[in-house]
């Protein structure tokens, strides 16, 4: 009976994870899919396939393209949400942790392209799938809790002089990241930019020496 109960238990087990690997593979499929074409042109055939699994599974799943979608783009938030926590900013000086943030923002920017089209796909449809996300905000309040300490110590320590609020440093790093992957093939013909990852890498520098010296300034107190 024991033996029999046990397994029971690794099956029930192996399932939870067959079910998790199968939902971790969808909705990686569904990124690559939404990104490339769009959500008028996806399909949700094409998602099956790459993921290796039935349409009808998909189905049970996400319901229909419109939850997948949503799924999507709370799994693209997820994501690089998850990499800023291996970051660990709370060990680094407050200088070495922007320092780091905006290296990983151009990183993931870069590496991760679809996350870039996602973010534009859903501003086209003016953020009618994200506002429908329940746990949004609390997904993105990770971040600026851990940023809120960088610069709470930095203004301690007398490194920051500028009262910045969290969100306020977060759209700066974002937006010099964005910029040279969102228009890299603009960017590309149109000056000649190199948008390899050493060019990029040399622009996230000039990133943080940027944001790091406008926290230095001294700004107006709220």
């Amino acid at each position: 009976m024991a033996r029999s109960g046990k397994a029971t238990a690794t099956r029930a087990r192996r399932g939870v994870r067959d079910a998790e690997a199968s939902r971790a593979a969808i909705l990686q499929a569904a990124l690559d899919e939404f990104s490339s074409v769009g959500y008028d042109g996806a399909r949700v055939d094409r998602i099956a396939a790459q993921a290796g699994l039935s349409k009808p599974l998909l189905y049970d799943y996400f319901g229909d393209k419109d939850e997948l979608y949503k799924a999507a783009l709370r799994e693209a938030y997820v994501q690089i949400r998850a990499g800023e926590e291996q970051l660990a900013l709370e060990a680094l000086s407050p200088e070495d942790a922007v320092a780091a943030l905006v290296m990983f923002t151009m990183t993931h920017f870069r590496t991760r392209p679809w996350f870039i089209t996602m973010l534009n796909t859903e501003n086209l449809r003016q953020g009618s799938s994200v506002s429908a996300i329940g746990d949004r905000r609390e997904i993105q309040s990770k971040l600026l809790v851990k940023l809120s300490d960088v610069l709470e110590r930095g203004w301690d320590d007398g490194v920051f002089l500028r009262r910045a609020k969290p969100l306020e440093v977060y759209m700066l790093i974002a937006s010099l990241c964005y910029f040279p992957v969102s228009n890299r093939f603009t960017l590309t013909e149109v000056f000649g930019f190199d948008t390899g990852e050493e060019s990029l890498n040399a622009h996230a520098r000039r990133a943080t020496e940027a944001v790091v010296g406008w926290l230095k300034q001294k700004g107006d107190t709220p």
